[in-house]
């Protein structure tokens, strides 16, 4: 099967997203300039550069009463910064429930059930249990091609760990298991893993 996008795949489904997998949940969490916290997964999300860190995720659609996005990327454009927090299988049915469309006034975290920390760096809230948490400068936010579709690109300023996760010196995922996201409503729990040793290594 071969398909140009502008013609349309002929699918019950757009096969787009399954097509790009696994893809790393950036579970992003933001404060508003009124003091109104939010939370939402985003699986267009990656690292970006290593010096300085940095980190980017996508955010397409948008919501009446956040302009022409939703409410993260609005959080950001008025304050400057957001904190990527890591996702664990255990957080799957809290993380889902964060993706619900909620009016811009509500604290999804508080909606979830998700015990919030402060950051060190930021004036902005993370997940209290996350294996980790990236907290973020934002230093570009890119207008793409189409509506309401945009890449927001950040500096990692401050970076927590749960002291679990860390095992012999390294952050190991095994202590507790990765959440992906695969194509349509599909995800995935990363639970096995190898090593390649690279040619020149």
């Amino acid at each position: 099967m071969f398909y140009r996008p502008e013609d349309g795949h002929g699918l019950p489904h757009n096969p787009f997203n399954a097509l790009i997998t696994p893809r790393p949940i950036g579970w992003i969490s933001t404060r508003s300039a009124d003091g109104t916290d939010n939370i939402a997964p985003y699986s267009f999300f990656n690292g970006a550069a290593y010096t300085p860190p940095q980190v980017m995720f996508s955010s397409t659609g948008s919501k009446e009463d956040a302009g022409n996005t939703k409410d993260n990327v609005a959080n950001i454009r008025e304050t400057g910064v957001f904190c990527v927090n890591v996702t664990g299988l255990a957080d799957r049915d809290a993380m889902n429930a964060t993706s619900e469309m909620l009016p811009r006034n509500v604290d999804e975290f508080a909606h979830a059930g998700i015990e919030k920390a402060e950051c060190e760096t930021i004036a902005c809230p993370r997940v209290a249990h996350a294996p980790a948490a990236l907290e973020c400068r934002m230093t570009q936010i890119i207008d793409l091609v189409g509506d309401n579709n945009f890449v927001v690109l950040g500096e990692v300023t401050g970076i927590h760990m749960r002291d679990d996760c860390l095992v012999d010196g390294k952050f190991e995922s095994s202590t507790y298991i990765p959440l992906s996201r695969m194509g349509y409503r599909e995800y995935t729990a990363v639970r096995e893993v190898f090593e390649l040793a690279r040619p020149d290594d």
